[in-house]
């Protein structure tokens, strides 16, 4: 109860009852799992509305071996210390071997091999 309920009564406490509480709250722990199934079935809905919009709208960059690519220069240089003003991305680059699903392998287009592996997501496809 609030304070401001003690002068002024409100309809929840002149309409309240010790029998009309216990009855109202066996009913609701009656209703429980009812209410988390319907809870769960719009949850997964929901889930399921976000995967469609999303699905819509990415549009998937198969990289083959061979291919050209641009790698991401912020990646490279992780300090910083390139400045605002230098290019984003460094290249091209071809693939020399798929690693895995979204893994690469780069080299030089001298046939210089890259140090460590790329993930797809920070590698962009050249259009020449």
């Amino acid at each position: 109860m609030i304070p401001v309920e003690i002068g002024v009564q409100s309809p929840r406490v002149v309409h309240f009852t010790e029998e009309n509480n216990e009855e109202g709250l066996r009913c609701l722990l009656d209703l429980v799992e009812e209410l988390r199934d319907k809870a769960s079935i719009r949850v997964a809905a929901y889930q399921q509305r976000v995967n469609r919009y999303y699905n819509k709208r990415v549009s998937p960059r198969p990289l083959r071996r061979g291919d050209l690519v641009l790698r991401n220069s912020t990646i490279v240089d992780p300090t910083d210390t390139r400045g605002k003003l230098s290019p984003t991305w460094e290249g091209p680059y071809k693939i020399k071997r798929v690693l895995r699903l979204r893994s690469f392998k780069l080299e030089t287009l001298g046939g210089r091999e890259i140090a460590r592996a790329w993930n797809a997501e920070y590698l962009r496809k050249y259009y020449q």
